[in-house]
C-alpha cells in the first residue's frame, strides 16, 4: 500500500468514526432527551434531514434498539399460548395475511436479525444452518461486537452441482462481520453417496474437530426445511435431492429437515435413510446447545414446525403471526 492509498483509507476511517459519533449524539438527544428534530439540527449546527440520517444510521449499526411492549395486542396471547403448550419463548412477527410469501420471509427476517443479538454473546460457540431463510437473515443482521465467539457450519453444502462453499461461506462472513466472530466452515457434502464413506470421513482428525466444536454448541441459529413451502428451502431448490429421494422422503413420512437431518411429525428420525448419508448433527447433539433459535416463516412450514416442536429442537421461535395462529389452531 502506497502513501496516498494509506491517506486514503485514515481520512475513511476518521470519517466513519466521526459519522458514529454524529450519530450517538443524535441518538441520545432524540432518545434519551426527547429533543425534536429540529432543536437537534440545531444544536448539531446541521440540517433535519442530515439528522433523520444520523438516526438511522444509529439503528443500522446497533447504537439504538428499539423494543415495543404490549399486553393487549394479539402477538402477545400468541406467544403466551405456544409458551404454555410447547414451553418455547415466540417470538410473533406482525404480517398481514395477504402478503405474499416472499414478503413474509423478509419481515420475518428483517425482525429475526435485530432480535438474535440477544442470543449471541462473547466466548460462544454458535451453529449456524444454512437455507433460505438463514440467507434472508444474513442481509440484515445488526452489528454487535463479541469477544472469542465463532460460528461453526452446521451440516455441508456440497452437491453434484456446486462445493458449496462460495454459497457457505458467504452466509457465515456476514454473521462473523456483524459479530466480530470467526467462522469455522465444514467442507463437504450435503450428503454422500454412501453412509460408509460418511463414516470414514468422520473418523478423520479435520473432521472431528469441527464435529468436537458442534457438540460444544452455546447457541443453534435454524430453519425449517420444507419441501411444500412457496419460497423453496434451499435443499429442496439446490440440486441437493434426485426424484428417488423425493419418493424415499415421502414413504418415510417425512415432513421436514433442519440442517439436512430429516423427521416425521412425530420428530423421530430413526430408520430414515437420507440421514445415515446426511452431514448435519444429530438431533441429540443439537438439543445440547442451551439456546436453540427456530426462524419459520410461511404456513406452509406448519408440519415442519410441528415437526421439530415435537423433536425438542427448539427453545426460542420467531414466526409471523399468521403461522403462530395455525401453530395453536392446529393444537
Amino acid at each position: 500500500m502506497n502513501a496516498d492509498d494509506l491517506s486514503d483509507l485514515n481520512a475513511a476511517r476518521t470519517a466513519a468514526s466521526g459519522k458514529t459519533r454524529d450519530a450517538l449524539r443524535a441518538a441520545q438527544l432524540y432518545y434519551v432527551q426527547d429533543l425534536t428534530m429540529e432543536a437537534i439540527a440545531s444544536e448539531l449546527r446541521t440540517s433535519r434531514s442530515s439528522v433523520s440520517r444520523l438516526l438511522s444510521h444509529a439503528r443500522a449499526i446497533g447504537l439504538v434498539e428499539i423494543s415495543i411492549h404490549s399486553p393487549a395486542e394479539l402477538p402477545s396471547r400468541l406467544e403466551q399460548q405456544i409458551l404454555q403448550r410447547h414451553g418455547v419463548a415466540a417470538h410473533i412477527v406482525p404480517v398481514p395475511d395477504h402478503a405474499s410469501e416472499v414478503d413474509r420471509l423478509e419481515r420475518v427476517a428483517l425482525s429475526a436479525a435485530r432480535i438474535l443479538g440477544r442470543f449471541v454473546d462473547s466466548n460462544q460457540v454458535i451453529g449456524l444452518a444454512w437455507g433460505s431463510t438463514m440467507s434472508a437473515v444474513s442481509r440484515h443482521l445488526v452489528p454487535k461486537p463479541t469477544y472469542n465467539t465463532e460460528f461453526v457450519q452446521l451440516n455441508g453444502a456440497g452437491n453434484l452441482r456446486t462445493t458449496g462453499i462460495l454459497y457457505a461461506s458467504e452466509l457465515l462472513r456476514r454473521y462473523g462481520e456483524a459479530f466480530g466472530a470467526r467462522v469455522q466452515q465444514f467442507p463437504v457434502p450435503a450428503f454422500f453417496d454412501d453412509p460408509a464413506t460418511k463414516a470414514a470421513f468422520w473418523r478423520e482428525r479435520s473432521t472431528r474437530r469441527l464435529l468436537d466444536l458442534q457438540e460444544r454448541l452455546d447457541v443453534a441459529i435454524f430453519g425449517v426445511g420444507s419441501p411444500f413451502a412457496e419460497v423453496p428451502s434451499h435443499v429442496y431448490q439446490g440440486g441437493y435431492l434426485e426424484p428417488a429421494d423425493y419418493a424415499a422422503l415421502d414413504a418415510d413420512g417425512v415432513v421436514g429437515d433442519v440442517a439436512t437431518v430429516f423427521y416425521r411429525a412425530d420428530g423421530s428420525t430413526e430408520g430414515i435413510p437420507m440421514n445415515e448419508r446426511a452431514t448435519g448433527p444429530d438431533f441429540a447433539v443439537l438439543r445440547r446447545a442451551a439456546r436453540r433459535v427456530c426462524i419459520v416463516s410461511g404456513r406452509a412450514k406448519l408440519a415442519g414446525l410441528a415437526g421439530a416442536l415435537a423433536a425438542g429442537l427448539v427453545t426460542d421461535l420467531i414466526l409471523d403471526e399468521g403461522t403462530a395462529r395455525g401453530l395453536v389452531d392446529g393444537d
